[in-house]
């Protein structure tokens, strides 16, 4: 039976390369491919793949919340983080998110390959200058004040200062979101109040530094 996976990430090109890697790799097929959080959780709910194989940054829902999501409404599934990014912040986000695993993207695919098998049999995958990250941040966590507020937040205030930050309006977020205006009016007084900031520019500023939003350049 081979190993259904599901691959998300932004980059249209970047999921072509791996898509024709994994179906060149024995017993591995990608059964669908997402370019953001958003769709990425919806298929991973309708599809039930075996391993979902996710980028941290994209746009509308990051990795981290998508995570959160998929682990929180499909437990049975992997995740397997494939980022650029090597910033503790990231990292311990995605593990504590539900991942099984995190590589960067400037692995050889025999590695990612491996990952794959490893967090099938149970266990999580960690490339080796991800362990490192890993345990250095974990050391240094009771000091960071920013990661005590942003775990303050709920997923949904996460998932809604994403959108605020990528600049939608009140009225654009509520439609995505399938909330009422009013609900997320509150819930991005409820941000500002928990962050102790007054602007949609500071809540930018600090989801930017939080990783929620990825400037490119």
């Amino acid at each position: 039976m081979k190993v259904r996976v599901l691959l998300a990430d932004d980059h249209h090109i970047f999921r072509d390369g791996l898509r024709t890697l994994i179906e060149k790799e024995a017993g591995m097929e990608v059964v669908a491919e997402a370019e953001n959080g958003r769709k990425a959780v919806k298929l991973a709910e309708k599809l039930a793949p075996n391993v979902v194989i996710i980028d941290v940054s994209m746009p509308d829902m990051n990795g981290i919340e998508a995570t959160r999501k998929i682990a929180a409404e499909t437990p049975g599934i992997k995740v397997i983080a494939l980022s650029m990014h090597s910033d503790r912040r990231f990292v311990l986000g995605m593990l504590e998110a539900g991942a099984s695993g995190y590589l960067l993207k400037d692995c050889a695919f025999a590695e990612l390959a491996g990952a794959i098998r490893q967090v099938m049999t149970g266990n999580t995958y960690l490339s080796p200058k991800i362990a490192d990250v890993v345990v250095k941040g974990y050391l240094h966590r009771t000091s960071d004040d920013s990661t005590e507020k942003a775990a303050m937040l709920t997923s949904r205030e996460r998932e809604i200062l994403q959108l605020i930050a990528e600049g939608l309006s009140t009225k654009e977020i509520a439609a995505h979101v399938c909330l009422s205006i009013e609900t997320v009016e509150t819930h991005r007084r409820n941000i500002m109040e928990k962050l102790d900031m007054r602007s949609v520019a500071e809540l930018t500023k600090y989801a930017i530094r939080e990783g929620l939003v990825v400037v490119d350049g």
